[in-house]
């Protein structure tokens, strides 16, 4: 008798370049935020306080006065002047927080992990360029009916990375590029932002049909309840434990509905009340899999249904659960009038 072992998953060539990016893209921002750290270290040794008067020091008050201190700037107003934004209401505070000694040592350190965090941003951007490059050979060419010509326009000059104080974002249209490849905006999934989409599709491809149904994939994520049985007795339920990138991303899109007014949004609050946020976690993140498998089956994008009806259908499936019960030993259910 043959026995028969299944492929494991292997993607494209295309896809295991692109996700080689995108793996290298995460590596160098884990090291440039060593660098930030650097700076923060640098910076309180100096006793300047800026943490306590800004929220970033990457983004541009901070950046200013970081390199007008390296510049041989030290005068507190002058520094403090140099804050823009919504950081000017605070300038009397930040003057107070740049009163310190700037000792040699110490600003030497500091511009040693400001030269290395500008390095570590200038290679990501070659790393996008280099993804950039990886999605235009994924590219398909998308149906006339569902495309969207102002989803593909070209981002304007301002959500690029040379304006933006926020650096993890991409330098290009992510969600515009990606939507070319699998036909649909996965950006439309609740929780799931460029990035987060951008690591998913790096890890899993395009083409689902790899995995014979939607559970097959949850499967393959790690993300569906264990069947440890022994006996004809339940022993654990809990999911294997994994490393899956693409798992780690929907976990963390599930993390960030606590406070979203969605369906889904409304299913991890009601999940978590009754197991606990880690369990709410991945029961959304599995519930994230399965929308994410269909969309790229289907080439549909999501359709938010509204936290509102979520709740209604909650309330009749509850309703429906309790007549049956009290059908089951013999009663009805009578509403109270009022």
């Amino acid at each position: 008798m043959l026995h028969y072992l299944r492929g494991s998953f292997r993607p494209s060539n295309n896809i295991v370049e692109l996700r080689s990016y995108v793996r290298q893209r995460s590596r160098l921002f884990e090291a440039g935020a060593t660098q930030t750290q650097l700076m923060h270290k640098a910076l309180t040794q100096m006793n300047i306080q800026l943490n306590h008067v800004i929220s970033d020091i990457t983004g541009t008050t901070g950046l200013n006065i970081i390199q007008a201190i390296l510049k041989g700037t030290r005068s507190p107003e002058i520094l403090a002047n140099l804050s823009v934004g919504k950081c000017r209401k605070n300038i009397e505070r930040i003057k107070k927080a740049l009163e310190g000694n700037f000792r040699a040592e110490h600003v030497f350190a500091l511009k040693q992990a400001y030269e290395g965090y500008e390095f570590f941003h200038k290679q990501i951007q070659k790393c996008e360029e280099a993804i950039e490059k990886a999605l235009l050979l994924l590219e398909v060419e998308q149906p006339s009916s569902t495309k969207d010509e102002s989803a593909f326009k070209s981002p304007s000059q301002k959500h690029r990375r040379k304006t933006q104080s926020h650096r993890s974002s991409y330098s290009f249209n992510v969600s515009a590029s990606i939507q070319k490849v699998t036909k649909c905006d996965l950006t439309t999934i609740p929780g799931i932002e460029g990035n987060t989409a951008m690591k998913i599709l790096s890890e899993i491809g395009t083409d689902p049909t790899k995995w014979s149904s939607p559970k097959a994939f949850v499967s393959w994520l790690g993300l569906c309840p264990g069947n440890k049985v022994s006996g004809g007795k339940v022993l654990s339920s809990r999911t294997r434990p994994s490393d899956n990138r693409a798992a780690q991303a929907l976990r963390m899109a599930a993390f960030s509905l606590h406070r979203s007014k969605t369906a889904l949004g409304a299913f991890f609050r009601r999940m978590r009340c009754r197991l606990g946020a880690p369990k709410a976690i991945t029961a959304t993140a599995h519930k994230l899999a399965r929308i994410l498998y269909r969309m790229l089956v289907t080439g549909e994008n999501y359709r938010e249904i509204g936290e509102n009806y979520y709740e209604q259908q909650h309330q009749a499936r509850v309703l429906a659960n309790l007549k049956k019960r009290a059908k089951e030993v013999g009663h009805d259910l009578v509403p109270i009038t009022q």
